[in-house]
């Protein structure tokens, strides 16, 4: 999923209403706004308002918007001066009444840009809350319906996983640019080698196998031995 990321911040006349405190953040709390207005019009209708409730984040299926600065405290998670509201990046979710394809895209934004706070932060999944856990509110009420919150979980631990892939060492380059003369020589020297008990193995039958750096190991080896 990719998302546009913009930021439409409270002016500072507004903190005494909407984030009154200084905060350093230690949770994120999960919501559902439960209507189905974009992030764009969440985030202006919270910011327009004179009432004491707001959040940080809001995220649809296109763009994630932040309202509030991140060291402001909140009103969203309904326990006054909790550590919800006073400790918790608040992050909502769009488009939960109605559910469908759009709320499905706007949840998985969400689950990418949560991982992507925990990892700036440092923070393991344990700090990921629901609005629930702070004052028993139904929220959020669309995973909690549907019982996914531990799946959802488990899809922010899995996008926290490093992507990296794995790159398998290089093998060296088979003996298969000698020509065939330069082979046959080669042959005739490792079975004379072991013949007269310098190599105690015959590795003549394995010139065409063996890597240009066992084949120079071995050479090595019958030279400092004829010395």
């Amino acid at each position: 999923m990719t998302y546009a990321f913009k930021k439409n911040l409270l002016p500072s006349s507004k903190y005494g209403i909407k984030a009154p405190y200084a905060m350093a953040p230690q949770y994120i709390t999960v919501h559902n706004t439960a209507n189905d207005a974009s992030a764009a019009n969440e985030i202006k209708y919270m910011l327009s308002n004179n009432n004491e409730v707001s959040y940080h984040i809001a995220i649809d299926d296109k763009e994630v918007i932040q309202g509030i600065p991140y060291n402001r405290n909140a009103w969203h998670c309904g326990d006054g001066r909790g550590s919800g509201n006073m400790k918790s990046i608040g992050v909502e979710i769009c488009y939960s009444k109605s559910g469908g394809a759009r709320y499905e895209i706007a949840e998985e934004n969400a689950v990418q840009y949560i991982a992507k706070l925990l990892k700036e932060y440092g923070w393991g999944i344990d700090r990921v809350k629901q609005h629930y856990d702070w004052s028993k509110k139904n929220c959020p009420h669309r995973i909690r319906a549907e019982g996914r919150w531990n799946s959802f979980l488990k899809r922010i631990e899995q996008t926290m996983k490093p992507t990296t892939p794995i790159t398998q060492p290089k093998e060296e380059p088979k003996v298969n640019t000698l020509t065939s003369t330069a082979k046959d020589d080669l042959k005739s020297l490792l079975k004379d080698a072991h013949k007269q008990g310098i190599l105690k193995v015959d590795h003549s039958e394995k010139v065409g196998s063996m890597t240009d750096g066992e084949a120079l190991g071995l050479l090595i080896s019958v030279v400092k031995r004829t010395i």
